[in-house]
């Protein structure tokens, strides 16, 4: 597998949010046309202030995160990160709308309506992406979607694959760092899953505690393989981080994980916070088999339901295992070991 995918993702949300601004600016260029300007030089203008502007911002809110100077702000306490945030989305508001003026109006100086027109339009647009992407790191892109858009109003019946990751021994780690410490821990641990998700396609759908939950709906993803490969990806991931955990907290954290596949209810729960929830006997599955890992003594337990679904990745192999009991369900579960070939 290619490690691109998450450079074709930045670039999908990158198009879409320039094609969305310079769509809206074009036409709020047309609507407000200045005196003495065709419709079709004001709509120009307005495409030509969204890319000016939104290009440096959204490669900011992409980047940032994958950059460490960058991604260290993000570190800082949350009213001084807004506040840099503010000041250099100001920087490039006014400096994107002073090179186009200059670039297509006499007397690009003037401070003039139209000017400040722009200028609070531009405002507000920016204030509309960074909450847009503030929103998405918190709840999940493919959340913050499903939520907008209403598509879980009503609970609906679904196929999904569910990638369960456990940390082994975090009890006793978090003795040893105490809580602080181990916090960070988790934070570089989960890093590290997230970027292995988004490799793979994934769905981030909660952390718990030291377990993280990922998911995936019937399709390419699922049937290439993607998920048998995930938990994979991210011990690679861990172990090219070995130094500088081991620097940092003393262990390099390892863990457990379990991959299940069937039919689960999705929709929204909750009054005061809202959010997306699966129900259905899969996920008590797959939380069944993440606990048959430790018995067993693997470190990857996947379901035969899943097999049957999926492709097996060249560098994977599996070791058929004795069928599981589930507590509640009428079969028994037929399991397997996965490890590198």
């Amino acid at each position: 597998m290619s490690r691109s995918r998450r450079d074709r993702r930045d670039r999908r949300i990158i198009l879409s949010v320039l094609l969305s601004s310079a769509l809206a600016s074009g036409l709020f260029g047309y609507l407000l046309t200045p005196a003495g300007v065709s419709r079709a030089i004001s709509a120009l203008i307005g495409v030509a202030n969204a890319l000016a502007i939104a290009t440096p911002i959204v490669l900011f809110e992409v980047r940032s995160a994958r950059l460490g100077p960058l991604h260290r702000l993000r570190r800082l306490p949350l009213a001084v990160y807004f506040g840099i945030k503010t000041a250099f989305y100001l920087a490039v508001i006014v400096g994107g709308l002073i090179v186009v003026r200059v670039a297509f109006i006499p007397n690009a100086l003037a401070l003039d309506g139209t000017f400040r027109s722009s200028l609070a339009f531009a405002v507000a647009m920016t204030v509309f992406g960074n909450l847009f992407f503030e929103m998405g790191g918190l709840l999940g892109f493919g959340t913050l979607r499903s939520l907008v858009t209403g598509r879980y109003v009503q609970p609906r019946r679904e196929q999904r694959a569910f990638l369960l990751i456990d940390m082994k021994d975090s009890t006793g780690m978090a003795e040893r760092l105490g809580g602080v410490l181990f916090h960070e821990l988790l934070n570089d641990f989960f890093r590290n899953v997230a970027e292995a998700a988004l490799e793979c396609e994934a769905e981030i759908h909660k952390y718990v505690g030291d377990e993280a939950i990922l998911t995936w709906k019937a399709g390419g993803a699922l049937a290439d393989g993607d998920c048998l490969r995930c938990p994979f990806l991210a011990r690679s991931l861990i172990e090219g981080q070995r130094k500088a955990y081991l620097a940092k907290y003393g262990a390099v954290p390892s863990f457990r994980a379990s991959i299940h596949y069937g039919e689960i209810v999705a929709g929204e729960i909750g009054d005061v916070r809202r959010e997306i929830a699966y129900v259905g006997d899969t996920l008590n599955v797959a939380a069944r088999l993440l606990e048959a890992a430790k018995d067993l003594g693997h470190d990857v337990l996947v379901s035969d339901d899943l097999l049957a679904h999926t492709t097996l990745p060249a560098g994977l192999r599996t070791i058929e295992l004795p069928v599981l009991t589930v507590r509640g369900r009428a079969a028994p579960l037929g399991i397997s070991a996965l490890e590198g070939a």
